[in-house]
């Protein structure tokens, strides 16, 4: 009952109720500082102490001192000044030093520091009571004493206990119980025995009360310098946070905020990627969803995995900044995240189309390459590697008549049926176009023949494509490993030289490849390398044969002739490469060439001598072949009458509309069109009264069969007889006897060409031959006696 006596007896109620209100308004203010500093960064946690000292230790003090103003032992009291101005820095420095202690990131931190409050207020309470000056004798309590003292400490390590686990009403209420419990059970243990009269208790009341109201404003200066850059404070980490939401927010990537571990902002970003709240991950650990954050340096990149709603993992990207920059630095953890799940399909997809084909999935020539060279470099004991070359039969004609959409649908469904027939261990690729590749490991070459039934089962199934049905055949050519070839380059040429002969037979579509038979195959590939080689080198020439008029013997003009001759002296005949280079597209540059180099030549003559260049059916089947013409005259400065243009009548059937349009832009270049080797092809007269020809030259068979019967005079006599009706020089060609040129000069042929009048020369500054000049220089008894 002394606690209460002493409370409502020995004291001035209105005065404890003020020193009550400042203990509640302190504790408040003291416990937001200490949720502050324990917030703040490194570099200003002197400042925040500082701060909290000041407002936790004028909490203390002003209670306790305002307390000791409203007592009223029944004598006159007074303060001695040095003691009271200690007890103030002892509040001060203890509060300090406690609220210091407390915020110190380790286990017991905090109730270390309500236990160095606590003994702060102790020592503050009985460094004023030392101060306290009276007439009076004073006799103290130990029990009183030492009930205060485990008051405080206790209430002290509990309000601070429970400031760090979040609380907001309970820590300030224990620490008003600590700070009050102290006091009153402090000032209960004191007995104060008056030696004098009675004291003025009037005037001492009045003077109590103005003290007590001055201190009280003192220590509210105090606070409320506490509470303004508290307010300040606020104000700026509102700013800088509404700032750091929009920042977070404008970002695409998530973005976390995290310090001790805990999401202190996240933008909604972060929040889609995880599946949760927006609302929801604020004071939430970040190893929830984030476990490789710990391990993440600042300045790097990691990609890692972010635990989603339901445990779904997402890939990321994670990078990581410390906030502030500069000299001050903190704990405070910036974190980016980036989604990498649609850049990973990326990749996968690229991945994908690298090493498969873009229409049909199938592995392409990239994964054929490598699965072939495995297969072949690993140890098969007895087992031989097949390697099928496939090319489908009939498919230009789907694609010409059902469109390319259409096509590549039949791709796709062929690619399908094929990847179903396929058995573990057989591997199937499409290179390019209609051509696929299989490939499977056999006991002997037949065993490859199962895997081709079924592949052609898969391809020549018809397919139904928008109302349409459609089938392809199959071509295929067999090559074995290691019978056939010992590297992998030669295993697939050899399979595709038997895939070629199988689709020119006739008899059947699957050959195996034979070296004997492929070898003819071979040495045309082989040549056409060399030819294109030759184009490049300059190994290519060109030969005149001399033209002359049957009449008077006269040179008329020159024959452009093409030869081929090797480095190392080999002739290359044209009847072997001319074919080729038609049949692969080289007789585009070779002519051009031919024709370029022609027409400057003869530009330099000194005779104007027509010259009469070849052209394939490929080259007049091309529709830049009058402006490549007009192009070449005006670039060497051949007049165009000089230029005579010859052409096969097969070349002309092949497309007579196409053909006649572009002879007859070439008519108005102003040079001469002649048909070359008439009476070989199909429709001579159709051919003739289509276009205007300027020439026509006499196959050299006629020549060579005049002496076998009647039949070929009677021919040439024709043609000769229809040149002239037609008013058309007629030019023979394969002249090589007297007798010959005696015939074509009876009949009334206008010009000749042969060995008899000179073999073609590298120049064509040669005469026609003394052998061919006796028919026209020698009397009739010379020339009798030269036949």
């Amino acid at each position: 009952m002394r606690f209460f006596t002493c409370l409502t007896d020995d004291h001035n109620l209105w005065l404890v109720g003020l020193a009550a209100v400042l203990c509640l308004i302190g504790s408040i203010i003291t416990f937001r500082l200490f949720r502050r500093l324990g917030a703040a960064e490194k570099g200003t946690r002197l400042a925040w102490s500082f701060m909290g000292a000041v407002a936790t230790g004028a909490t203390i003090w002003c209670t306790h001192f305002v307390a000791m103003i409203a007592y009223q032992p029944g004598t006159d009291i007074s303060y001695e000044p040095l003691l009271t101005g200690l007890s103030l820095g002892v509040a001060m420095a203890g509060s300090g030093l406690a609220l210091w202690a407390a915020s110190r990131a380790m286990r017991w931190s905090a109730e270390l520091g309500g236990v160095l409050f606590g003994l702060t207020v102790v020592a503050m309470h009985y460094t004023g009571m030392a101060g306290f000056a009276t007439d009076a004798v004073i006799h103290w309590s130990p029990a009183y004493v030492a009930a205060s003292i485990v008051g405080a400490v206790v209430f002290g390590g509990l309000a601070f206990n429970r400031a760090r686990r979040s609380g907001k009403a309970a820590p300030v209420v224990l620490m008003v119980l600590g700070i009050v419990a102290l006091h009153f059970t402090g000032m209960a243990a004191m007995t104060v025995i008056p030696l004098g009269g009675a004291a003025d208790h009037v005037g001492a009341d009045s003077a109590n009360v103005v003290l007590a109201f001055a201190v009280a404003a003192v220590g509210l200066m105090m606070l409320g310098t506490g509470v303004a850059t508290y307010v300040l404070d606020m104000q700026f980490r509102i700013q800088a946070k509404a700032r750091l939401e929009h920042l977070l927010e404008s970002s695409v990537d998530g973005m976390v905020v995290e310090q001790g571990g805990v999401i202190l902002a996240a933008n909604a970003a972060f929040a889609d990627l995880v599946g949760v709240e927006h609302g929801a991950l604020v004071g939430e650990p970040l190893a929830r969803w984030m476990t490789d954050a710990a391990h993440l340096h600042v300045g790097s990149l990691l990609q890692s995995r972010l635990t989603g709603l339901g445990g779904l993992e997402i890939p990321v990207e994670i990078a990581a900044r410390r906030d502030g920059g500069g000299v001050v630095q903190t704990d405070l953890m910036i974190y980016a995240v980036r989604d990498l799940r649609t850049r990973l399909a990326q990749e996968r997809r690229i991945a994908h189309l690298a090493r498969n084909d873009s229409l049909t999935g199938l592995p392409n020539r990239s994964s054929f390459l490598e699965w072939l060279t495995r297969q072949t470099a690993a140890p098969l004991g007895e087992a031989k590697v097949a390697l099928l070359a496939m090319d489908l039969d009939r498919f230009k004609e789907v694609n010409d008549v059902h469109g390319h959409a259409a096509g590549d649908q039949l791709l796709i469904h062929i690619a399908e049926r094929m990847r179903a027939v396929l058995r573990p261990g057989e591997f199937v690729a499409r290179l390019g176009g209609d051509e696929f590749v299989a490939v499977v490991t056999v006991d002997e070459r037949e065993g490859a023949l199962g895997l081709v039934d079924r592949l052609r089962s898969a391809v020549t199934a018809p397919v139904t494509l928008e109302h349409a049905e459609v089938s392809c055949g199959l071509s295929v050519g067999v090559a074995v490993w290691p019978d056939d070839a010992d590297n992998v380059s030669a295993l697939i040429n050899d399979a595709d030289l038997a895939m070629y002969r199988a689709k020119s037979s006739l008899a059947t579509d699957v050959c195996f490849y034979e070296e004997e038979m492929d070898e003819a195959v071979r040495n045309r590939r082989r040549m056409a390398q060399q030819m294109r080689e030759a184009l490049e080198q300059g190994q290519f020439s060109l030969n005149w044969q001399i033209q002359a008029a049957v009449d008077t013997g006269v040179i008329t003009g020159y024959e452009v002739l093409l030869r081929w001759i090797q480095p190392d002296g080999t002739f290359i005949s044209p009847a072997d490469f001319i074919p080729l280079a038609e049949e692969n597209g080289l007789i585009l540059p070779i002519g051009e060439w031919v024709l370029r180099t022609a027409c400057a030549e003869a530009a330099g003559w000194a005779e104007p001598y027509k010259i009469a260049v070849n052209l394939s059916p490929v080259q007049l089947g091309h529709v830049d072949l009058p402006r490549l013409v007009h192009q070449v005259l005006v670039e060497t400065g051949l007049p165009p009458s000089r230029l005579e243009l010859e052409i096969t009548e097969t070349a002309m059937i092949t497309d007579m509309d196409r053909t006649t349009h572009v002879l007859r832009q070439l008519k108005l270049l102003g040079v001469s069109i002649a048909m070359d080797d008439f009476g070989t092809g199909y429709s001579s007269l159709s051919t003739l009264r289509a276009f205007p020809f300027d020439k026509i030259k006499l196959d050299r068979s006629f020549m060579s069969e005049l002496d076998g019967g009647p039949e070929s005079a009677a021919i040439i006599r024709a043609v000769l007889a229809l040149g002239e009706s037609l008013h058309i020089p007629v030019l023979a060609e394969g002249v090589e006897t007297l007798d010959q040129l005696s015939f074509l000069r009876d009949q009334g042929c206008d010009e000749v060409q042969g060995y008899l009048l000179g073999r073609p020369q590298r120049t064509a500054d040669a005469e026609i031959q003394p052998a061919a000049r006796i028919l026209w220089d020698a009397d009739p008894a010379k020339l009798a006696a030269a036949a």
